[in-house]
């Protein structure tokens, strides 16, 4: 039933532009993880209700959801980080490809040492976590600091294939990273300043709101 249900959404899916369809298959041939096509198109929707000023993300990889960001609210500044030195280049092209680098500035290096240039761009009024699945804590107690009041934080891959519910059939290194966000995800729910839910879209998204 679930199967099903997924593949009736799936095709109800709003279509891509071009530009994106290209990274869409860049990213296939190439192994590179983006979000899948409900997830983005959730995290857009959210993009389009929250309507931020200014976003920070974390892991930009070759620049397909800042721009899918970009895309569903075209006058947003977003900060992105990267450290992978290939897909930061990638990521500069296709931004530029785009026309968006006055709206997209790409940051290369690693998001903690890079804080303080990030802090420069605070207050961020959606915060995209994207990143090294063990470091999610890390980052959302960073960065949660730099938010706005009305902030949200979004993290991805928090359900991580299914492996964070049952990972009795996961490899051992998938079982350790499905142990990892279990803990995170323990961890946001039990937080004292914000409210959390996990909706399973996607790889499962994460959606965290400050408590008043």
């Amino acid at each position: 039933m679930l199967q099903a249900i997924m593949g009736y959404l799936e095709e109800h899916v709003e279509s891509s532009p071009e530009w994106a369809k290209k990274l869409e298959e860049l990213a296939a041939e190439n192994r590179v993880p983006i979000m899948e096509p409900l997830g983005i198109q959730f995290l857009m929707q959210l993009i389009r209700l929250q309507q931020p000023d200014n976003i920070l993300e974390i892991g930009t990889a070759i620049g397909y959801s800042a721009l899918m960001m970009r895309h569903a609210k075209p006058d947003v500044s977003i900060v992105t980080v990267e450290r992978d030195d290939i897909r930061y280049d990638q990521a500069v092209t296709h931004i530029q490809a785009q026309g968006a680098q006055d709206d997209i500035l790409i940051l290369k290096g690693d998001a903690f040492d890079l804080e303080e240039t990030i802090r420069a761009h605070a207050p961020y009024d959606f915060v995209f976590i994207d990143a090294a699945k063990g470091q999610y804590q890390r980052f959302f107690e960073s960065y949660s600091e730099m938010l706005s009041e009305r902030g949200v934080i979004v993290s991805d891959n928090v359900l991580f294939k299914g492996y964070v519910a049952d990972d009795s059939e996961a490899t051992p290194r998938k079982a350790n990273i499905a142990k990892k966000i279990r803990k995170y995800n323990d961890w946001l729910f039990e937080h004292e300043a914000f409210h959390t839910t996990i909706l399973p879209v996607g790889d499962g998204v994460a959606v965290s709101v400050k408590k008043k």
